[in-house]
């Protein structure tokens, strides 16, 4: 790095570190962040790089993560690699003698090096990194008699980094990026050869010392861009598509939908994500909306509170701040409503609602920069209501979602047609290689506060499709997302 927070290609690394940093944290210990915690007993699930004397003992882990993307270029790129992961620091308390409980706690590390215009187009690089064991020994707080000791094991690894060549007249190359764990562990009670042990099994509480946890990937670019795996341009398509991602997902990370940042994570991302800005610390608890966690963890007795801050520094640390939240803070944490500039409200070419072309929904998007003002204000209809949610449809009897229609292909699709799923066409989403081709029932037609009809469905091949349609457990797409079927 050639200055805090910025790369050598100048571009400013701030913004995809805090990402990284939820990926790299997530899940490290969970509400309601005690050791005694059943869930706070199986620790560790995104991005483990196992050593390779486990991982071959255990065939759901891995040794070894591989990001593949394509890189369009000037001529002369050169790639700066930052692997990024845990080392698990097992700490136990000396004077409690064998057999008491331990917890495991995480130093971070960072591998970083820079792979030149001659190598990358050329031979590759690969380089080898270990990280020092060590053992650290502080008296028990509170004038307890013993002390707390911290172990870590010594970690070996590799990162090797290659190109091939994208056919045709584009300077592009396919870029791969091998993380390695290389470290010599091996089972403590058996042989390579024996079976793979069960659920209950101690074996990956015994590995995780020797693994890289949650490893990831910022890389970034001089001389070159990156190209998006879910929106690639046609040309780059078929380079995408031949890209093999194992235990990790490149997306675009750059600032301002920039291209020269590439976060390849264990947990699957959209191109450029952002954390949101009301969100005033980590939680470790992605899955949770920060609201309810955050006022699920104040409920906390303060017997649980002293056991919860005795566990973990950091969660000492989120339980205080949690406490010091003052009001509006937790306000913010209740929700918010994003406005850009206002679209058109026109309905697609050939669309059709009940309240005619044009459309018939209530749009509260103001324009870019205007605040919403009260009732008759700016940015508000004439007839605005503020007892009236406007994200209900009930609340305009000019919308119908049970009985509108859209004009699909010179088709009228309503609730109740039959159409196939042609995701991808709008938006960037890995989880659609699962719906693609898929036949799926119209429940609705609906609105968008911008006046786009947009559809709800019910895959048909659902175990139970009306299970899913009771609780309005449904997909959405637009009308370009869908081609009508059976008719």
């Amino acid at each position: 790095m050639s200055d805090a927070g910025v790369s050598d290609a100048g571009v400013n690394l701030d913004a995809v570190r805090r990402i990284a940093d939820a990926v790299l944290y997530e899940g490290y210990i969970l509400y309601p962040y005690r050791a005694s915690a059943t869930k706070n007993r199986s620790r560790w699930q995104f991005g483990v790089v196992m050593a390779p004397g486990y991982a071959a003992v255990d065939p759901s882990e891995s040794s070894f993560t591989r990001t593949e993307c394509v890189l369009e270029h000037s001529g002369q790129p050169a790639v700066r690699v930052i692997l990024r992961f845990l080392q698990v620091q097992r700490r136990c308390t000396e004077a409690a003698g064998p057999g008491a409980p331990t917890w495991d706690e995480a130093v971070e590390r960072e591998i970083e090096f820079t792979v030149g215009p001659a190598e990358l187009l050329g031979p590759g690089m690969v380089r080898e990194f270990s990280v020092p064991g060590g053992e650290d020994r502080e008296p028990l707080a509170g004038g307890e008699a013993g002390f707390a000791v911290r172990c870590r094991k010594p970690l070996a690894g590799a990162v090797s980094v290659r190109t091939t060549p994208v056919p045709g007249p584009w300077r592009a190359v396919r870029l791969q990026v091998r993380v390695e764990n290389r470290t010599a562990a091996r089972p403590a009670s058996g042989p390579a050869s024996r079976p793979a042990p069960g659920p209950a099994s101690g074996l990956r509480d015994e590995a995780l010392p020797t693994a890289l946890v949650a490893a990831h990937v910022i890389a970034t670019v001089s001389g070159g861009q990156f190209i998006s795996m879910t929106d690639p341009p046609e040309w780059a398509k078929p380079a995408v598509a031949e890209c093999e991602n194992t235990g990790s997902w490149p997306v675009l990370a750059g600032p301002d939908g920039g291209r020269q940042v590439l976060l390849a994570s264990p947990i699957i991302l959209y191109d450029h994500p952002e954390l949101a800005p009301e969100s005033p610390g980590e939680l470790y608890d992605g899955t949770e909306i920060d609201e309810i966690l955050t006022l699920r963890t104040l409920a906390l007795s303060d017997e649980e509170k002293l056991e919860a801050r005795a566990t973990d520094p950091r969660a000492a640390a989120l339980i205080d701040r949690v406490e010091s939240m003052d009001a509006q803070t937790m306000e913010r944490l209740h929700g918010t409503l994003r406005s850009g500039a206002v679209h058109p409200g026109a309905l697609y070419p050939g669309a059709s609602g009940a309240g005619g072309a044009g459309g018939a929904g209530r749009s509260l998007r103001p324009a870019a920069g205007q605040a919403l003002a009260g009732a008759g204000g700016a940015g508000r209809p004439s007839d605005y209501d503020p007892a009236v949610p406007w994200w209900d449809p009930g609340a305009d009897a000019s919308v119908s979602p049970d009985t509108d229609s859209v004009l699909i292909g010179g088709q009228v699709v309503a609730r109740g047609s039959l159409v196939r799923l042609r995701p991808g066409a709008r938006r960037a989403d890995a989880q659609d290689m699962f719906l693609a081709g898929r036949i799926a029932e119209v429940q609705a037609v609906l609105l968008d506060i911008e006046d786009q009809p947009y559809l709800a469905v019910a895959l048909t091949d659902h175990p139970d499709p009306d299970l899913s349609v009771a609780h309005g457990r449904f997909l959405y797409f637009m009308p370009d997302e869908v081609e009508p079927w059976g008719t």
